[in-house]
């Protein structure tokens, strides 16, 4: 599913935020990716994601070589990526509905099947009561499973997650972690990006340890 072969990314001359990397992360597996502030964890995320091109190495993502991907071809890649970031990235401008109705009309799903998925995808994170609701309406872990639930809408096969759980109390993180949890037993890969120890205390799921762009346990 995704594969990383002496991946390089340098961002300046004698800063390389990823250096050498190699790893294999299989269809349908859960990784945490952890490491001290700077130790490339979101890069590794945007590179997955095509937002960053890498400057060495090979990587191939669901199949697709992301040294040579055409630009044409990216958005057919990101269509089967969801990404949630620490900071929601919500239109605050668009009601919750849609917000999750919103990447699903960007890949022309018809209006019906669109407002079956949203309504049920809403009762599944139980926030089917705020759909008429505004972002900033809502608190920091209800507008988290909002971004979640946008992430999920389009079934992706592969759900990054960029400190997630960052900006919410201790309660509500493990709210959060049921829903990547659910996803992934339906067959989601997931990298889930972290520094929260006790969260990693608690996991049985392979964790990455990053370090000034290395892998290092």
């Amino acid at each position: 599913m995704i594969q990383m072969y002496d991946v390089h990314k340098k961002y300046t001359e004698n800063v390389e935020a990823l250096n050498g990397i190699n790893l294999k992360i299989s269809k349908g597996e859960f990784v945490f990716i952890t490491g001290p502030s700077g130790a490339g964890k979101t890069t590794f995320i945007k590179i997955i994601l095509g937002w960053e091109k890498i400057d060495r190495g090979q990587m191939i993502i669901n199949g697709i070589n992301m040294l040579k991907i055409k630009r044409s071809k990216l958005s057919f890649l990101r269509r089967n990526i969801g990404v949630v970031f620490q900071d929601f990235k919500l239109i605050k401008s668009r009601s919750v509905y849609d917000n999750i109705a919103f990447p699903q009309k960007v890949i022309g799903i018809p209006y019906k099947e669109i407002k079956r998925n949203t309504w049920e995808i809403l009762k599944n994170i139980g926030l089917s009561n705020k759909k008429d609701s505004f972002p900033l309406e809502l608190a920091g872990g209800e507008q988290q499973r909002i971004a979640i639930a946008r992430a999920l809408i389009n079934k992706p096969k592969i759900l990054l997650a960029d400190e997630p759980t960052g900006n919410i109390d201790p309660e509500m993180m493990w709210e959060i972690m049921k829903l990547f949890i659910k996803a992934n037993i339906n067959g989601t890969t997931v990298v889930f990006a972290t520094h929260n120890r006790d969260l990693l205390k608690t996991t049985k799921q392979r964790v990455i340890h990053l370090k000034k762009g290395k892998i290092v346990e």
